[in-house]
């Protein structure tokens, strides 16, 4: 159990002294001091005013050891978003670092995306995965990269390297939203999203390819979401729409139009 350290770090964040908590809790500061250094336990009345000060769980305050988390992790803690607050699927998400202490953006290509949906949990697994760092984002938030196969969501082409910020909150997704989504069942998927979270507590998903059929996923089945930051590939997309068939048709006309009048000028 990491009650005690737990607490350290969480008041050490928010830049509290422990006569500010103690003072909160409405506790002399020697009861709260006790809590911090292990020598006492809170009762329950306590424990869910400690919960409520903070902002976490009380499941993740007794089970989760903040020490070895990473900095998003963390914020992901503070934010409320944890496992035990939003009664979703929402976990503390495995993570990696620089030498720094950056946080990396992983790489999850072709090859890897099954045994990614065995190992998403696992910080071993998430620790050969490759890693590398994209200046312009964002340092606050987290990423990870997905190579797609499939022509579902052209124009964004087969074998191209997705990257999406990491979603705590199901909820604030919009619809219309580019999302990868990763169930137990179908594993990796790329898609635009329909949020039925909140009213029928389904995922609707839909390809920008009009051939594929729009489906939806249970919320009880997804364990991860990332929402669409861009996209890598050498391809060129390419979308022929009626602006450019016009365009391209009146191009070869003059086209035409420019050999004839070449051709009357050299009689």
């Amino acid at each position: 159990m990491y009650f005690s350290s737990n607490l350290k770090v969480l008041r050490k964040r928010k830049k509290r002294t422990q006569d500010d908590v103690a003072f909160a809790l409405k506790v002399p500061r020697p009861t709260y001091s006790g809590y911090e250094n292990g020598v006492s336990m809170p009762g329950i009345d306590t424990l869910i005013k400690l919960s409520d000060y903070y902002s976490v769980g009380i499941d993740a305050l007794l089970r989760l050891n903040f020490l070895q988390m990473t900095e998003s992790q963390l914020r992901l803690i503070e934010s409320g978003n944890d496992a035990y607050i939003k009664g979703s699927n929402l976990r503390v998400l495995q993570s990696t670092v620089d030498n720094t202490n950056n946080e990396n953006i992983e790489l999850v290509n072709i090859k890897a995306k099954a045994g990614y949906t065995r190992g998403f949990a696992d910080p071993d697994y998430i620790k050969v995965l490759p890693v590398f760092q994209l200046p312009f984002l964002s340092r606050d938030k987290k990423y990870r990269t997905f190579q797609i196969s499939g022509d579902s969501m052209l124009p964004i082409p087969d074998g191209a390297y997705v990257t999406g910020e990491f979603i705590q909150n199901w909820y604030s997704l919009k619809d219309g939203d580019a999302c990868i989504v990763l169930t137990l069942d179908e594993g990796i998927v790329f898609k635009c999203i329909e949020n039925k979270l909140q009213t029928l507590g389904k995922l609707g998903v839909y390809s920008l390819n009009k051939e594929y059929d729009p489906y939806s996923i249970d919320a009880s089945d997804i364990k991860e979401i990332w929402k669409f930051v861009n996209y890598i590939s050498p391809e060129m997309p390419f979308v022929e729409d009626d602006n450019y068939l016009l365009h391209k048709e009146v191009a070869n006309i003059k086209e035409k139009v420019d050999f004839i009048v070449k051709k009357i000028q050299e009689k």
